[in-house]
């Protein structure tokens, strides 16, 4: 679409199920997935008449942290309201959420599109409650409701995406803000993120807003990508048609067909009937208690991006790589603590370890090779104990498999760095004297005699002289 007369716009809606133990309004578990059907379940989340919610307080705290993360205003009064819809996996007939006052609003972040950074701003961050899980079968559908009621946050942004590559920029950077805060696990294969995206074209140059088409339910970054791909130019092929949509829509996505299809004309806030929850108090929300939870809010992605790369002198690449986890992020810093030494930090770990782990599809938290391990590698190489060369060709290996100690696997294959100034002098004059024509040519002005010279020492001592002493013994005897 880049060379369209079209202008894409897209605003995403993200429900990413909170980090607590408990649902939303009631003391049953909030873990669901690969569990017996229905077994998570009490009367308040199926919804039996005359039970009443109870506002879970962990689920509000999270949720603050995360809209601070974000930026986001938080007024000191918020309230929620039923929103009224009928789905057989929605027990209440209605679902506990935030309307015209949510918990927080007007926030914003930054996304990095192929290098450029750009701001969307977030509508709001509201908590609400879900539905069940709906399973077809061959003649019916089957309704398993322990995700009834579980906690969610739904982040809502303005309309300001304009390609699948940012929508799908913005929603890997708020999945790690996510998970860096501790709000969510925002993990999509249980279910615990999810995307509705609408998407609608206007002409270049035009301001207003034409009607769209949302799509529910995306539970993957490929899938959100894909499906914005296809409606964009499902559209501009109406548009060319002279047709474009009528009203809004709202289609599912088929992952097996790679194409959007019809569900049902776009619900409106009058179609939800909202009105302010009565089982319900508001929440009010003090100065102190929002001073207090902005302590909690660690270090965010892009800030340590641009400590690493001002302060250690990291490059763009492996900034981005070592932040996009939080554990790593602590993993890298606790090295650099123990060595002073980021560059060579940032080569252990963001190349060699991770590349490692990427093979065998491990994290850093599986990874058998600690912090620590990697922190006494890099001071034996920097106090010339070790070669670079035997560090990551023969100890690292061993560390990465066995996760045994570099002291350890160095004392055991013989591998620390000879660097005595009277056995190295020893060598260096045998080999002098067994090359005297290679020192003639060096003194012609040769080079490669002398790189020659280097390297019948370090065969000598298999590898293992201290290539600083050397290069000093030898051309102090030569001289």
């Amino acid at each position: 679409m880049e060379n369209s007369k079209y202008e894409v716009v897209i605003g995403l809606e993200i429900h990413a199920q909170i980090s607590i133990q408990t649902k939303m309004f009631c003391s049953c578990s909030s873990d669901s997935f690969n569990k017996e059907p229905n077994l998570n379940v009490c009367p308040v989340c199926m919804g039996f008449p005359g039970q009443l919610p109870v506002i879970n307080k962990e689920a509000v705290r999270k949720g603050l942290i995360a809209a601070l993360a974000l930026h986001c205003e938080i007024p000191g009064f918020s309230k929620f309201d039923r929103k009224n819809y009928f789905y057989p996996d929605l027990p209440k007939g209605f679902q506990i959420s935030q309307y015209d006052q949510p918990v927080s609003q007007m926030g914003w972040l930054d996304i990095d599109v192929a290098g450029t950074m750009k701001k969307i701003h977030i509508t709001r961050l509201h908590l609400e409650d879900d539905a069940g899980k709906l399973s077809h079968i061959e003649n019916g559908t089957l309704c398993d409701y322990n995700r009834s009621g579980i906690a969610l946050m739904e982040i809502v942004s303005e309309p300001e995406l304009r390609s699948s590559a940012e929508a799908g920029a913005y929603a890997r950077a708020m999945q790690t803000i996510l998970r860096y805060v501790g709000s969510s696990d925002a993990d999509m294969e249980k279910g615990k993120m999810r995307f509705d995206a609408s998407v609608s074209l206007r002409l270049k140059g035009e301001a207003k807003l034409n009607p769209r088409a949302e799509i529910k339910n995306l539970n993957s970054f490929r899938s959100l990508e894909s499906a914005i791909d296809y409606e964009i130019e499902r559209q501009a092929a109406l548009y060319e048609e002279g047709k474009g949509l009528e009203g809004n829509i709202t289609v599912g996505w088929s992952d097996e067909l790679q194409k959007t299809y019809f569900l049902r004309d776009k619900e409106g806030a009058d179609d939800y009937r909202y009105f302010p929850e009565p089982d319900l108090p508001p929440l009010i929300v003090t100065p102190d208690f929002i001073a207090e939870l902005q302590k909690e809010v660690p270090e965010l992605p892009t800030d340590k991006q641009a400590r690493y790369r001002n302060d250690w002198k990291i490059s763009e690449a492996e900034s981005l790589l070592l932040t996009s986890d939080l554990s790593l992020a602590q993993y890298f810093e606790e090295i650099v603590s123990k060595t002073e030494d980021p560059k060579k930090a940032a080569s252990f770990v963001g190349t060699i370890l991770m590349s490692k782990l990427k093979r065998d599809v491990l994290s850093i938290q599986e990874s058998k090779v600690s912090a620590d391990m990697i922190a006494k590698l890099i001071n034996l190489i920097n106090k010339g104990k070790l070669s670079m060369n035997s560090a990551k060709a023969e100890v690292f290996d061993v560390m990465y498999e066995q996760g045994t100690d570099p002291e350890v696997i160095i004392k055991e294959k013989g591998l620390e760095v000879v660097s005595d100034a009277g056995q190295l002098e020893e060598i260096c004059k045998k080999v002098l004297a067994d090359n005297p024509q290679s020192v003639v040519d060096y003194k012609a002005g040769k080079d490669k005699a002398y790189f020659f010279l280097v390297g019948q020492v370090m065969k000598a001592t298999k590898g293992q002289a201290n290539a600083d002493m050397v290069n000093e013994i030898l051309k102090k005897i030569i001289a």
